[in-house]
């Protein structure tokens, strides 16, 4: 009887303690693993790879401004996402936002999951989407505006857009309930910046001098290097949207480094026969081309899609960038909006295309579940794109005047400007010569 009593003991025992060995045994070590060091490589991809990038292509009297941009960026928009950001972002809500359930991280402690990783990684790594994609819309605005407009306009632009849209295509909102392709931010990084890049340097004109004068980067080394840290980053940012170790993350990965590879060598070879010399800025604008034109397809293309892909970036993109510097007379400084809002927008329509079955050796893996053919992809891509686009135009401006209201304009005097960001905004200089 006693015998029985211990048996029977250790069975109530171990009935008790199944929802915690279940919890525990749910948690994937591996994908863990995975995912927090794509966390750490997208944050590489800003600070530095972003910084330098951005930092070599603007003039020398403004390099300190961009390097503080991209790190004060990095700082508010963390804090905005763990207040409140990643809650209306990520909460069930409706259709078009978030609720403030998980605002502060409110109920997520050290061992609530996201899937089958830590749900405090999987809120690390989308906030360093959120890092990156306020810091790439600078470009558009470099050697310009006012420090604090810089901020308040970041700020607000990440909870009134980039929040929105991201709860839209990944937070159970209306566009990912109709079954949008975007892998890893298309739409929600690459069109957003692209687009809010272009407004802003409608709404601030152009750079004294813009047309006129040369503005050639001041330090090609710096660009490359920072050029060669986001292909590196752009693995975690890509590979790691699969949020798992698995075949997605490696074919997400390998279409990626493709992609990026095709592209670099498009815009090379174009220039080359235009101009008869293939430059080192072409060629590493060409590379960002291609990623961010694979960005959104690249958890649903093959490799020899992501090879037409990169290819037909390299060359649009090259286009747009010529046509709205000559053409329309655009100072869009760092060509966010030809490289990142164009390819963004390429590569959102083209995963309607390549994600087909039926392509050869240029299929990808099928189109969203209910979808059954590739013309109601593109439907659902297409309208995804509009949306996306209109939302953040109209957002964009709108934000930009409040904060012209705020800060007394946007933009630095001509004499400030004549001066240089770093002196006049930081008291700093990027060299002492």
């Amino acid at each position: 009887m006693k015998l029985f009593s211990m048996r029977l003991t250790s069975l109530l025992l171990l009935f008790v303690s199944l929802p915690a060995l279940a919890e525990e045994a749910s948690l994937d070590s591996g994908n863990s693993a995975w995912i927090l060091t794509s966390t750490a490589l997208v944050l590489f991809m800003t600070l530095p790879g972003l910084a330098m990038f951005y930092g070599g292509l603007v003039r020398s009297k403004n390099v300190l401004s961009i390097l503080m941009q991209c790190f004060a960026i990095a700082a508010i928009s963390s804090i905005l996402w763990f207040a409140f950001g990643y809650s209306l972002a990520f909460t069930e809500g409706n259709a078009f936002i978030g609720s403030f359930d998980k605002a502060f991280m409110a109920g997520i402690g050290k061992d609530s999951l996201q899937g089958d990783i830590p749900e405090s990684l999987f809120m690390l790594f989308q906030m360093t989407f959120a890092i990156i994609t306020p810091a790439l819309v600078i470009g558009g605005f470099a050697e310009r505006m006012k420090f604090s407009s810089v901020l308040l306009f970041s700020a607000i632009w990440l909870i009134a857009v980039y929040v929105p849209v991201t709860h839209w295509v990944w937070g159970g909102g209306w566009l990912g309930s109709m079954g949008l392709y975007d892998f890893a931010g298309g739409t929600v990084v690459h069109i957003t910046a692209g687009v809010a890049a272009l407004v802003a340097a409608m709404v601030l004109g152009p750079r004294r001098g813009f047309g006129t004068a040369a503005m050639m980067p001041h330090n090609m080394t710096m660009t490359i290097a920072g050029a060669g840290m986001l292909w590196v980053g752009w693995f975690g940012f890509n590979g790691g949207s699969a949020l798992a170790a698995n075949g997605d993350a490696g074919m997400a990965m390998l279409v990626t480094h493709i992609a990026a590879a095709a592209g670099a060598l498009s815009w090379m070879f174009i220039e080359w026969i235009r101009y008869g010399k293939p430059s080192a800025l072409g060629t590493v604008t060409g590379m960002v081309a291609g990623l961010g034109t694979i960005t959104g397809a690249s958890g649903f293309v093959g490799p020899a899609g992501a090879l037409i892909i990169g290819m037909i970036a390299g060359a649009v993109c090259f286009s747009a960038t010529t046509w709205l510097k000559t053409v329309m007379k655009i100072d869009d400084s760092l060509d966010v909006f030809p490289v990142h809002g164009v390819g963004g927008i390429l590569g959102t329509l083209l995963a309607g295309v390549f994600s087909a079955t039926s392509l050869g050796i240029f299929s990808g893996f099928g189109f969203a579940e209910g979808i059954e053919s590739m013309a109601g992809q593109m439907k659902v891509q297409f309208i995804g794109v509009i949306a996306v686009i209109t939302y953040t135009a109209i957002v964009s401006y709108i934000i930009l005047k409040l904060v012209s209201l705020m800060t007394s304009g946007l933009r630095v005097t001509e004499e400030q400007e004549i001066q240089g960001l770093d002196i006049h905004m930081h008291e700093e200089r990027g060299y002492d010569l």
